[in-house]
């Protein structure tokens, strides 16, 4: 579903930082594997590059038959929007919008109609636990009801491929535990292949395969 050649990233300044090179990786549909490293590594730039969102020095990203590279800036959102779902460390939810409404945006963005988004929002936020939460702004609840609504329109459009940043980063050991099950079993529920970016050893053994990143690519290291 993913494959990941001879990818280059650097970046320019006083001294010219090469964060990977020949950077290789193969992901299979509904596989769920983490990539851990040390800060700086490049981990979260390997996830924008993965999403179209940085540019490759060299190297090819391809996702089931579309090469990422060769999408216009314009065609590289369009397939974000319908093909990736995103969980970030910070939740990224908008605070003037219901619980629902956060869930919903990748259906508005993607043109459903609103009586379906309803609907698979109410299905999707009572998988997350969340059906009582829907009409709530997002300050009214707790670190890990806010992942979890993250994870709910990561998921809502049943994307291809996850992409997940320290999702659990900002969260205690018990919310931690909860979300990283949450997270793989809606991922396999929609057959989403995921990527879990981490610097967790906990949250890292729940996946099939870890992969340590570095300035030499990906080594696997476990799993």
């Amino acid at each position: 579903m993913l494959r990941i050649r001879g990818l280059r990233k650097s970046f320019a300044g006083a001294a010219s930082q090469v964060l990977f090179d020949d950077l290789a990786l193969d992901l299979a549909a509904g596989e769920f594997i983490a990539i851990v490293g040390e800060s700086g590594s490049g981990k979260s730039t390997l996830l924008n590059l993965i999403a179209g969102l940085d540019q490759t020095d060299a190297g090819s990203i391809r996702i089931e038959d579309t090469e990422i590279a060769g999408l216009s800036a314009d065609d590289r959102a369009a397939f974000r929007r319908r093909h990736l779902g995103f969980v970030f460390q910070a939740f990224h939810l908008l605070p003037y919008l219901s619980v629902a409404d956060n869930a919903a945006l990748p259906l508005v963005l993607t043109g459903v109609a609103a009586a379906e988004r309803a609907e698979r929002v109410e299905a999707m936020l009572d998988r997350v636990g969340l059906g009582h939460r829907a009409h709530s702004p997002p300050h009214e609840l707790s670190g890990g009801e806010m992942q979890r609504v993250a994870i709910a329109r990561a998921l809502i459009h049943k994307p291809q491929l996850v992409l997940a940043d320290e999702p659990t980063g900002n969260l205690d050991a018990k919310h931690a535990a909860e979300v990283l099950a949450l997270l793989r079993s809606q991922t396999d529920t929609v057959a989403a292949a995921c990527i879990l970016v981490t610097h967790s050893s906990f949250a890292a053994r729940t996946a099939d395969r870890v992969y340590r990143l570095s300035a030499a690519g990906l080594e696997r290291v476990a799993g």
